[in-house]
C-alpha cells in the first residue's frame, strides 16, 4: 500500500494531528449566493414570508452553523471561535441574495471550514423559509475567498469578478 499523506499505516480515515502546531490567530472569509425569483425577493425585503424575517433567521443560521462545524463534517477538529459574522445581502440585479461569513480564532488549525459551513447554512436557511413560494432557488458558488494565520499564512482568490 502507499503512503499518502491523509492515510496513516493502516490506511484507515483519521483527524490531522495538530498537536505539535503552535496556536496563532487565524482568519476565513467565504461567500456564497442564492438565486431566486424576483417575487421571492421582494417579499424576503418586504418581511412577507410566513415564517418571519429570513434574514436574520438565516444570520443566525450560519453563526450556529459556524460553532458545530466538527459535529456535521466527521474530520473537522472542534474549535472555539473567538469570532463569527454572517452578512446576507440582496443582489444589485434583484435575482437573489449573496452571503459571506468570517470566522477567526486562536488556535492550532483553521477556520475555513466554519466559514464555508455558515454560508451553507444560511443559504440552506433561506431556501427553507421561502421554498413555500419559489422552489426553484439555486444556491452556488459558495467558496473560500481568504484565509490566514498558521503555516501556510495569508491566502486570498485572485481574479475573481465582482459579486453583483
Amino acid at each position: 500500500m502507499s503512503k499518502l499523506p491523509h492515510l496513516n499505516e493502516t490506511g484507515e480515515v483519521h483527524i490531522v494531528n495538530v498537536g505539535e502546531k503552535d496556536s496563532t490567530r487565524r482568519v476565513a472569509v467565504a461567500e456564497g449566493r442564492i438565486h431566486m425569483e424576483a417575487d421571492t425577493l421582494a417579499a424576503i425585503r418586504e418581511q412577507r414570508i410566513k415564517k418571519g424575517d429570513v434574514l436574520a433567521v438565516a444570520r443566525v443560521a450560519g453563526l450556529m452553523a459556524s460553532k458545530k462545524t466538527w459535529e456535521t463534517v466527521p474530520l473537522c477538529h472542534p474549535i472555539q471561535l473567538t469570532h463569527a459574522e454572517v452578512t446576507l445581502e440582496p443582489l444589485n440585479d434583484g435575482s437573489g441574495i449573496h452571503c459571506t461569513a468570517r470566522t477567526e480564532t486562536v488556535e492550532r488549525t483553521g477556520v475555513e471550514m466554519e466559514a464555508l459551513n455558515a454560508v451553507q447554512a444560511a443559504l440552506l436557511t433561506v431556501y427553507d423559509m421561502c421554498k413555500g413560494m419559489d422552489r426553484g432557488m439555486t444556491i452556488d458558488g459558495v467558496r473560500l475567498m481568504e484565509k490566514s494565520g498558521g503555516r501556510s499564512g495569508k491566502w486570498e482568490r485572485e481574479g475573481e469578478p465582482g459579486r453583483d
